[in-house]
């Protein structure tokens, strides 16, 4: 048995999770192998092109998954070094203090994190060094307490200027969005906003040109691209996973780490666990799967002209920790990404070319999420081999309440024409859960660390563990958690 096949460390999947937990490990000098199932992005990609990127979904996976009702349809996932975060907004938000502890919602109940947010503070302030974070911490009143971000904020373009002061009219506080972006590296280019638009290393914070990058100056760390797990396997205590098999170029290999870290995202987390037949001592692998319920806004107004070539750099918190009924928290707003005429054009294709493009030049775009809450029959299984999604989508008075409340602060901010459109179940608005995170065994996944309560040298790093999905980017959360399952694990190798 070779050093090659006994790595100290597998690592299944490049994304905010499992680059940054590479990233947090090699300075131990561990052995550390990242299997990716996909590619590197390649510098030639039409990643600019808005009807490459937004109308034949060019870097989207071909592969399918059932709904609940068992039809197919095709997930807006994305297999790729870096996974998800390649085509992310950039926007690297921390938990709001209260989101560590039980909230009651207008249509339930969000359950407290086993720890506090003073917990897991220092690892949001690593996370932020390492995604190289710009952002003001004093402009958003909900913002728990740290200290400065490492940049100041990505400027307001002049038109962003004028619709931060109607709303700050109309009686809103916008406040800096923690953004992940080089502005001056991503527009040299190509004039676009980054908002769903694919990185080629040009620019954007993400998973691939942070964490991967950060781990691979170390020797100790390889990269092994287009490697699909197909299995996780115990030994002969039944407990300890002894090996790690994939597939690549046609062949099948094995592994043979001391520890392994799952990081493939919400649902590949969840499916690998269950086609491995592992983590499972208390039936929630694959429950209380969670999506942000999403809608995109658009506010029109004749006099109101958008020049702007990014847009994304302000949010409102309003009604995050209040404002609904009997003063209920109803969720986060912020700015999309410019939506230009082809995007519209793709969006609506009954729409006129010509009307596509007066409304982009007149128009205001807003992205509005609010919390789904955890619910155990809101689930990943298997039908055979494939991917069966079945999610109950919660808490949504509270988003039709801040998309009530979004659209009276429009008007008043004097946007005659505002109309909003709920994203549906195969847009992937922050997916987590799956695998969640408690202090439980007979409740949960894992432990407060990441690591399985059934198998002492699993750990799963990504959004499956969260336990809620908040209602701000999980990007930053995911990143601090892994930085805190690094710290967990290098104490375990050093031992």
């Amino acid at each position: 048995m070779s050093a090659e096949d006994t790595p100290d460390i597998v690592i299944i999947g490049s994304g905010m999770g499992g680059a940054t937990l590479a990233a947090g490990l090699a300075p131990t000098g561990a052995r550390i192998v990242i299997l990716e199932r996909g590619q590197q992005i390649p510098d030639d990609a039409p990643t600019r092109d808005p009807w490459r990127v937004y109308g034949d979904s060019a870097f989207k996976s071909p592969e399918t998954w059932l709904d609940g009702e068992g039809h197919a349809f095709s997930p807006g996932n994305y297999y790729n070094v870096g996974g998800n975060s390649k085509l992310y907004g950039a926007v690297l938000a921390r938990y709001r203090a209260a989101d560590f502890a039980e909230m009651t919602h207008l249509e339930g109940v969000s359950p407290a994190w086993p720890f506090g947010y003073e917990t897991l503070a220092p690892y949001y302030d690593r996370a932020e060094t390492l995604y190289q974070v710009r952002g003001d911490a004093g402009s958003d009143p909900t913002e728990p307490p740290h200290g400065p971000y490492p940049h100041p904020p990505v400027p307001d373009e002049p038109a962003m200027v004028r619709a931060r002061a109607r709303l700050e009219r109309a009686g809103l506080r916008p406040y800096a969005l923690p953004l992940g972006v080089d502005l001056d590296a991503w527009l040299a280019k190509g004039a676009t906003g980054w908002d769903g638009y694919p990185d080629t290393r040009c620019g954007k914070m993400d998973a691939e040109t942070c964490g991967v990058a950060e781990a691979l100056r170390h020797p100790n760390v390889t990269l092994q691209t287009g490697a699909r797990v197909t299995g996780l396997r115990v030994g002969a205590d039944n407990r300890t996973i002894a090996h790690v098999e994939y597939d690549q170029a046609g062949e099948t290999h094995v592994l043979r780490p001391r520890i392994v870290a799952v990081a493939c995202g919400a649902v590949q987390s969840a499916a690998l666990l269950l086609r491995s037949g592992l983590a499972n001592a208390s039936d929630q692998v694959g429950r209380c799967f969670m999506n942000h319920n999403a809608s995109a806004m658009i506010a029109v107004d004749p006099r109101f002209r958008n020049d702007a070539v990014y847009q994304k750099t302000f949010g409102l918190n309003d009604w995050y920790l209040s404002g609904g009924p009997d003063d209920r928290p109803l969720g986060n707003v912020q700015l999309l990404g410019r939506v230009t005429p082809e995007i519209l054009k793709i969006q609506v294709p009954s729409l006129p070319r010509p009307v596509a493009g007066w409304m982009s030049r007149h128009a205001l775009d807003f992205y509005l999420m609010s919390e789904d809450l955890p619910d155990p029959d809101s689930r990943v299984t298997l039908d055979g081999d494939r991917v069966r999604l079945h999610w109950r989508r919660s808490n949504m008075a509270a988003h039709r309440g801040l998309v009530a409340a979004m659209k009276g602060a429009l008007r008043r901010a004097g946007f005659p024409l505002v109309r909003s459109r709920l994203f549906d179940g195969r847009v992937p608005s922050h997916q987590c859960g799956t695998t969640r995170m408690g202090d439980d065994p007979a409740r949960s996944v894992v432990d407060p660390d990441g690591r399985s309560w059934d198998h002492p040298n699993l750990f799963v790093t990504d959004a499956s563990v969260l336990p809620t999905s908040a209602a701000v980017n999980p990007a930053l959360t995911i990143a601090a958690l892994s930085l805190r399952a690094a710290d967990t694990i290098g104490r375990e190798l050093a031992a």
